[in-house]
């Protein structure tokens, strides 16, 4: 996408009103930074940060059996999921590979929502048509360019969505209820899902709504939060980033290393292996000694672990490199970083590559860092 299509979400002039640094990021203007990351961080895990992820796309599917058929093309057992609740999945495609990850709310047995990321909308709408039940008894919509989601997150972010909104908005982690009726008269449904590892809500509104419910929230205390402290946030949760912890192959400009599937990502939920689905093969086909995703903390000072970086065991073997890195807000700016490795468990120690003179030695850690 050109500069000369970036797209604005409903919100940009707020953005611009609070100063906000602006920046493309997937062909979207959206703020990197109102004050500084650092700020905003530690603003989201001691109080509420709000956020504009209004790039995320909006998915509705509906017909009868909706969750027995989007579970063939999940890792995750759909049809185990009632009514009102939301789960976390994988998309592989036929040799294994994760496509995209995606948040979805199963709203009752005949309709689904789905959150695909900014990058992959396109991507997943044409993978999701090409596997829909051949007898039409699965209907597809795209919501993303009338919807906008505000997601509300952090400690405080119950009193402050309350207060706004009223005490019957809230829901509770991982559910998802239509929004009732509010002060704002916004409308809409609200997700107790989010980014950040902290408790809180994503909004999905109306375009129209978007203004006047940022406005509001703002005003009860919550402090508006840019890209660059989300990215920093869900680090320290240990939650994977498409596009860079792993990386469709199909897509131009992928690379071997961030082609994986489900077990190599270590992630502790979203992957059932008791139902058959595209991509299973390769999953179950692993062994202990096969790389998988794991964290590293710092155990020293030294050039902070960036992506990219290699990582060897104190013998100086190289047993993997890091997908994501960067000093922690939450840890005194410990530098903290998530790699694929090789040979490892949880405790052993290891030396991140920092820089060409420098080696950096850590500590395997299993995520959450905090």
């Amino acid at each position: 996408m050109g500069n000369s299509e970036l797209v604005r979400t409903a919100l940009y002039e707020e953005h611009v009103s609070l100063g906000a640094n602006i920046v493309d990021f997937h062909g979207f203007e959206l703020p990197i930074w109102y004050s500084n990351i650092k700020d905003e961080h530690l603003a989201t895990r001691a109080g509420a940060g709000l956020f504009d992820v209004s790039h995320m796309g909006t998915f509705r599917l509906t017909g009868n059996n909706i969750k027995q058929w989007l579970e063939t093309i999940a890792t995750q057992r759909v049809s185990k999921i009632p009514s009102g609740h939301c789960g976390y999945t994988h998309f592989l495609d036929h040799g294994g590979y994760i496509i995209d990850d995606m948040i979805f709310a199963v709203v009752s047995d005949q309709e689904i929502l789905g959150v695909p990321n900014a990058s992959m909308i396109e991507v997943m709408w044409k993978w999701l048509n090409k596997n829909l039940p051949s007898d039409g008894s699965v209907i597809m919509e795209d919501l993303s360019p009338e919807m906008s989601i505000l997601a509300l997150q952090g400690p405080k972010s119950r009193d402050l969505l309350t207060a706004v909104m009223g005490q019957n908005n809230h829901v509770g982690r991982f559910r998802w209820q239509l929004t009732e009726i509010n002060e704002l008269d916004v409308s809409g449904w609200i997700q107790g899902t989010g980014y950040t590892g902290e408790p809180g809500y994503e909004i999905f509104i109306p375009n129209s709504d978007a203004p006047k419910l940022w406005r509001a929230l703002i005003s009860a205390g919550a402090t508006p939060v840019g890209l660059g402290a989300r990215d920093t946030l869900r680090l320290e949760k240990g939650y994977l980033l498409s596009g860079v912890d792993f990386c469709w192959p199909e897509l131009e400009g992928a690379t071997d290393f961030l082609a994986r599937d489900s077990w190599e990502t270590n992630v502790p939920f979203g992957l059932d292996l008791s139902h058959d689905f595209i991509g299973k093969p390769r999953v179950v086909s692993h062994s202990d000694a096969d790389a998988r995703w794991w964290g590293v903390k710092y155990l020293e000072k030294g050039p902070l672990p960036r992506p990219g970086k290699e990582v060897a065991n104190l013998e100086g073997e190289v047993i993997g490199k890091l997908s994501s890195g960067a000093p922690s807000p939450s840890l005194a700016n410990l530098g903290i970083g998530l790699g694929y490795l090789a040979g490892v468990v949880e405790g052993d120690e290891v030396m991140v590559v920092a820089s060409p003179r420098r080696s950096v030695k850590a500590v395997v850690v299993k995520p959450p860092f905090l």
